[in-house]
């Protein structure tokens, strides 16, 4: 694989980090206040904005832009997952693995080409 096909990868993969953290991460402080709330998680989306654009104009080319869309949130389901378990000290429960699958699985047509 390319640096071209790996990179746009990597950059999603560290993007989906910050945004995960900024839209879930405030909820393991409900005592804050919510303009504080709201501030901070805009603080850490914009370091994911400067991960994620570059990725995407980056990889485009080398993908199309429904990969690149489809990457993008297969990484994010991946880190949310590993997130509401760690962070967030939630239960994944079979409804949320099938549900999880179905997507995967809708990722895998996007990528597989086109049905002959």
């Amino acid at each position: 694989m390319t640096m071209q096909a790996v990179l746009p990868i990597l950059l999603l993969c560290a993007s989906n980090l910050f945004m995960t953290t900024a839209w879930y991460g405030h909820l393991k402080f409900p005592g804050a206040p919510m303009w504080a709330a709201v501030m901070v998680s805009w603080g850490i989306a914009l370091v994911e904005y400067w991960l994620a654009v570059p990725a995407n104009r980056i990889g485009y080319g080398t993908y199309s832009a429904a990969e690149l869309k489809t990457m993008q949130e297969v990484i994010s389901l991946t880190v949310f997952m590993a997130f509401s378990v760690f962070v967030l000290n939630e239960k994944l429960t079979l409804n949320h693995g099938v549900g999880f699958g179905l997507i995967a699985l809708g990722a895998f047509f996007v990528f597989r080409g086109p049905l002959r």
